[in-house]
């Protein structure tokens, strides 16, 4: 049950960053705080998208509570750069987000996921 909780939570903070950043893009600037408020109170779809991704923080927060009640933090703790891989993958694939490939960034998330791997396989028992 451990790991399912750190993998929601995982999945929960991968979406609230995608959702913020479609959210931090359609709402108006901060140096204009008049728009940004009038938008926020208005409702419209980029606040919305801001409440769903800090609801999907907090949804993420829970579970991760959850999960370190359950499993080592040896084993929780390197599952967060989980995330770091699904939301470079999931920035590169969905169109509106505008986000570039590279080789090198390529090679920084395969280094990632094979380091998680290693500290996630189970070793030989002696």
């Amino acid at each position: 049950m451990g790991y399912f909780l750190a993998l929601m939570s995982v999945l929960l903070v991968s979406g609230a960053q995608l959702i913020m950043k479609w959210a931090m893009v359609e709402l108006p600037l901060v140096n204009r705080p008049y728009e940004l408020i009038t938008a926020v109170i208005t409702l419209t779809p980029g606040a919305i998208a801001l409440l769903a991704g800090l609801f999907a923080y907090v949804c993420s927060m829970g579970c991760w509570f959850l999960a370190l009640r359950r499993m080592a933090l040896s084993k929780a703790y390197p599952l967060l750069s989980l995330s770091y891989v699904l939301v470079w993958a999931a920035a590169i694939w969905l169109p509106w987000l505008h986000e570039s490939f590279s080789m090198g960034k390529l090679v920084g998330v395969c280094v990632i996921f094979i380091g998680l791997l290693f500290v996630c396989i189970p070793g030989k028992k002696r």
